[in-house]
């Protein structure tokens, strides 16, 4: 397959993925004219119109949804080609693409990928940053990144790290309203609490074997976990956080554990961990090393 050709084909399927020629060419590390232009050039070469567009948003014609499955399985054949020359080369290459929560973008994977993108200039990575858990079948996701308590499914778990959960507040916060010394005061003082991916209708909190658990009732509400540090640092209230989002502010003076006898944990008094899920089969050797990269990245 011409290398042109391909290129258009790329820009079309990540186009009708992200339903945005900006997004696209971020994803693809292309500028949005450049992929613009692909998908005009396979256009004229189908003789059909494949994206419907608007000023706030893209769709696929009858045309387009007929093309999309067969795109896919032309780049997935791409895909697993380079695989294969990057097995007898030695040398990692080819694409990962991947999701995460959207607080790893601001601790934790900077440096983890810049790191690995030195050493394997010639792999891509596509990563996509949301606190809803996404499904890499999907979306495609060579693997998904989540926190908490791995779901059982059809997916294969990868346990990259265990944390604990604590409450965080700034000492701007603690200085107005005073420190909390146990859950139950928690009545009396703002509550941030992160409704991404889930609500949950309760917090249990552990102490010497004992487990207390209390409905949080919130003064803020908010979707996204950096959202919800800030906010924290911000002085907007009291934050439950995993240690190694919550302890590196901790050690610069800019957060205080709140409760500190307490720690967070399941209903059983569990500890939660993040974990890479991805679907059944072989991942790529650049694949594998990136998750051992990140099993050994938190402190």
């Amino acid at each position: 397959m011409a290398l042109d050709m391909l290129r258009e084909i790329q820009a079309f399927v990540s186009v009708a993925h992200k339903r945005s020629f900006v997004a696209a060419a971020r994803s693809l590390g292309r500028s949005p004219s450049s992929v613009t232009r692909a998908v005009q050039a396979l256009e004229d070469n189908a003789g059909a119109k494949l994206l419907n567009r608007s000023a706030s948003t893209v769709t696929l014609t009858e045309a387009g949804e007929r093309l999309l499955p067969h795109a896919e399985r032309l780049l997935d054949v791409q895909r697993d080609a380079a695989d294969e020359l990057a097995a007898l080369s030695g040398t990692a290459q080819g694409w990962i693409r991947f999701a995460a929560p959207e607080l790893l973008s601001q601790q934790v994977l900077p440096q983890v990928l810049a790191e690995f993108s030195q050493r394997h200039p010639q792999v891509t990575l596509d990563v996509q940053f949301s606190d809803v858990a996404l499904d890499p079948l999907q979306g495609k996701f060579d693997f998904v990144i989540r926190g908490a308590f791995a779901q059982s499914s059809e997916l294969i778990g990868y346990p990259l790290w265990r944390y604990r959960r604590y409450l965080y507040a700034s000492p701007d916060y603690l200085a107005r309203a005073g420190m909390p010394e146990h859950p139950e005061a928690l009545e009396r003082h703002a509550v941030i609490l992160h409704t991404a991916p889930r609500i949950l209708k309760a917090w249990h909190f552990y102490r010497d074997g004992q487990i207390t658990s209390l409905r949080p009732h919130p003064r803020l509400r908010l979707s996204s976990g950096g959202a919800v540090l800030q906010s924290a640092l911000a002085g907007a209230g009291i934050a439950r956080l995993a240690d190694w989002a919550g302890d590196p502010y901790v050690r610069a003076g800019r957060l205080v554990k709140v409760c500190p006898g307490f720690r967070l944990t399941s209903s059983t008094g569990q500890d939660p961990q993040m974990h890479a899920l991805y679907p059944a089969g072989e991942l790529p050797a650049r694949v594998r090393e990136l998750l051992q990269t990140l099993r050994l990245a938190p402190p």
